[in-house]
């Protein structure tokens, strides 16, 4: 048996101290704030993150430099015999496109996964790459069974002002206006490729029923689990930790065969784009071969 490197991005929400703990290496995602470089976890802590954003400075996103990613595969590939790649969603980035392509310069050595995942579903996608590669599979068969795997999730984020929504160009500032206007809180929703509207509420309590029912509505008709007996449950969240906790909370009494629930703050990815005070939770599948 090969020995496998798992790698990822800070866009799974796993930080530094967690990934030495998981045994496995995060490629931290830049930023360019006042036409300045930053990086997730690094020199970029989730607080200085939002300071920045209420200050309104410029912030931008970008993605890993070839560089700091073939770097890291090269050094890795002296202890290690394989790598699995798992960056954030395709649809949401142009990184795991560059990975790619990347990749076909190490063949049989970097297998890139493109299951088109962000934040606590990516972080799921980690650790079931790590569970997988303590079977036995090989870098090749984690990279089929993640993709295989890819839009077996759910995520469902409640932003709590239209802001960023505007500033970004996703609403216009008219319908921004008008939601302001109306105390709107809308739910997004992440099913693999793109964030899309999903639903409008009023106040934050009734996002968290919509989200909650959501949730509820994928395990009976999507996923054919109505106990969610073979689904997970995360939860992340952008600023507010207190709020996330009572969220977290009202999900375990609403899920209560799901006492573990596992909560990240939400990457800065996604952050800048919907602002402080969101709220998120998230379904995913186990993968078949982890079921016990």
């Amino acid at each position: 048996m090969g020995k496998i490197a798992i790698v990822s991005d800070s866009n799974s929400g796993i930080e530094p101290k967690e990934a030495k703990e998981l045994g496995i290496y995060i490629i931290p995602m830049p930023f360019f704030i006042n036409h300045e470089t930053y990086y997730e976890g690094q020199n970029l802590t989730q607080n200085q993150f939002y300071e920045k954003l209420k200050e309104g400075l410029d912030i931008s996103t970008s993605m890993p430099s070839v560089a700091s990613v073939t770097e890291l595969w090269d050094k890795l590939l002296k202890e290690y015999d394989e790598i699995v790649h798992i960056p954030m969603s395709s649809g949401l980035s142009s990184s795991c496109e560059t990975a790619l392509m990347l990749a076909n310069d190490y063949e049989d050595k970097v297998f890139v996964v493109n299951n088109q995942r962000i934040s606590v579903t990516q972080y799921q996608s980690v650790l079931d790459a790590i569970a997988l590669a303590e079977q036995g599979k090989t870098a090749a068969e984690i990279k089929e069974i993640l993709e295989r795997e890819k839009f077996e999730s759910s995520i469902y984020i409640m932003v709590d002002t239209l802001t960023y929504l505007k500033k970004g160009g996703r609403i216009t500032p008219a319908a921004a206006a008008l939601g302001t206007l109306l105390r709107l809180k809308p739910v997004l929703q992440i099913q693999g490729e793109k964030l899309d509207a999903f639903a409008k509420a009023r106040t934050v309590k009734q996002a968290k029923s919509i989200m909650i029912d959501a949730i509820k509505n994928d395990f009976a008709n999507r996923f054919d689990d109505p106990q969610g007996k073979n689904m997970r449950i995360a939860m992340a969240y952008t600023y507010d930790l207190t709020a996330a906790e009572v969220f977290r909370e009202e999900v375990k009494q609403a899920f209560p065969n799901h006492k573990e629930i596992r909560m990240n703050p939400l990457s800065l990815s996604v952050s800048c784009h919907i602002g402080p005070g969101a709220l998120a939770v998230t379904c995913t599948k186990k993968v078949p071969e982890l079921m016990s």
